[in-house]
């Protein structure tokens, strides 16, 4: 059997990325003994894998293939609204719990990712280890695991918001003055910048999917 280049990786770590990376989409099929070869493991933990993606909803019964899962308009509501207020927290936690290094990183982050605006998918990428930052931020396991869960699902959108025009630029500056809510120890307002941030993303969203369903 073939040794897989991520050894470090078990199989649901394996599926998971190339989920959250694009390599598999909402209503890609997923089969046992091709992803095996991808990945370069036995059969076994691969189906233990997709059977624990299925049961987190990240995959869904197509006949008796399993296939990446999709948002409706309802579910994708759903998780916004849920999503805002777990990021909200994180931010306050943040704010009251960050360590002055941790609050260094995310300056750091958010002045390097400026270069990043013209390149969505690379974007959309330094905007998920910068919401993993203030996560870990927070100093809160339990917050930190739910969160993990949301923008897991997260990855079921194909298309990213900030590949609308001029939404990097925007993202950018909210993410800014969440940096600088936070290191002020400012909790009100980190808690309020983060939620509005997401706020908006939701909204650049529904107008991205209506342009869509129209085209």
């Amino acid at each position: 059997m073939p040794q897989s280049k991520q050894s470090n990786k078990d199989a649901y770590s394996l599926i998971l990325e190339a989920i959250d990376v694009g390599v598999y989409k909402p209503g890609d099929r997923l089969v046992e003994s091709e992803l095996a070869e991808r990945f370069g493991v036995s059969r076994t933990p691969i189906r233990e894998a997709l059977q624990r993606l299925e049961t987190q909803s990240l995959l869904e019964r197509d006949g008796r293939s399993l296939i990446v899962a999709s948002l409706d308009h309802n579910q994708m509501a759903e998780l916004y609204v849920v999503r805002r207020e777990l990021e909200g927290l994180a931010a306050k936690l943040a704010a009251k719990h960050a360590t002055e290094e941790e609050i260094k990183v995310l300056q750091e982050m958010v002045a390097e990712d400026d270069a990043l605006v013209d390149d969505p998918s690379a974007l959309s990428r330094a905007n998920r280890r910068f919401h993993e930052q203030i996560h870990l931020a927070s100093h809160n396991r339990y917050l930190v695991q739910q969160l993990d869960l949301v923008h897991r699902t997260m990855a079921l959108m194909a298309t990213t918001s900030l590949a609308v025009q001029g939404r990097g630029e925007i993202a950018q500056s909210e993410h800014k003055g969440i940096v600088e809510a936070i290191a002020a120890r400012d909790e009100e307002a980190a808690e309020r910048a983060l939620k509005e941030h997401i706020s908006v993303a939701f909204m650049t969203r529904l107008k991205q999917d209506a342009v869509l369903r129209e085209s």
